[in-house]
């Protein structure tokens, strides 16, 4: 039992390691010496869990994978309506992302061209799913407006999630995500919330952004 708990623990530790690495260098210029030495790790204990660099990757896109279900679960099974699920879901991101590597190398491997090995599907086709399914509740709460076009609202929000996040990798500190998530809010939901419903997700937005900001 103790010899698995050090080999889960190891293989964390590499995890983690790699996923920072990948988050500040890129998943090119990183070496698997570079892991090893990054993890404090001999190279047998690496290659005793991973075999390939290939493999750390899709490690990091499992538990991103992971990582997002249980968040939008969790937002689900607590009784908020569709559009505030989402929203919450959508902070919920950020706040993890801003905390925790393996979150932010995820993203990094998902623009930078690394393909999930089947049956993972791509974060982005993921997420675009979640949004989906989301909008249509919310559609239906009257939450949103009825005549939009939900894929293309789908589709256009999850760039818009996407791009701030990697548009403010190179400009900004990672804290500055909660802000600029709250900023993506505010004009979406001027653009897709009824006027008669705003004020109430407007100042939902702010007070996730209060929530996750770090202090």
């Amino acid at each position: 039992m103790a010899r698995q708990l050090r080999a889960e623990q190891t293989r964390s530790t590499i995890i983690t390691a790699a996923a920072d690495l990948f988050d500040r260098r890129g998943y090119e210029s990183t070496s698997l010496s570079d892991i090893v030495e990054h993890a404090q790790v001999t190279k047998g204990a690496l290659y005793f869990h991973f075999a390939a660099k290939e493999d750390l990757a899709h490690a990091i896109l499992e538990l991103q994978s992971h990582t997002a279900r249980r968040l939008a679960t969790e937002t689900d099974n607590r009784g908020h309506t569709s559009l505030e699920a989402l929203m919450r879901l959508t902070f919920g991101i950020t706040r993890m992302s801003v905390e925790d590597p393996v979150l932010r190398a995820g993203l990094r491997l998902a623009t930078g061209g690394i393909r999930p090995r089947p049956p993972l599907s791509h974060p982005f086709t993921e997420w675009l799913d979640i949004v989906t399914t989301r909008l249509v509740g919310a559609v239906k709460e009257s939450d949103v407006h009825p005549d939009i076009d939900i894929d293309v609202v789908a589709h256009s929000l999850v760039c818009f999630f996407v791009g701030t996040r990697v548009v403010g990798r190179s400009r900004e500190p990672v804290a500055r995500q909660p802000r600029r998530t709250a900023e993506m809010w505010n004009i979406l939901i001027r653009g897709l919330v009824p006027v008669t419903r705003r004020a109430r997700y407007l100042s939902l937005a702010a007070r996730l952004e209060r929530e996750i900001a770090p202090v």
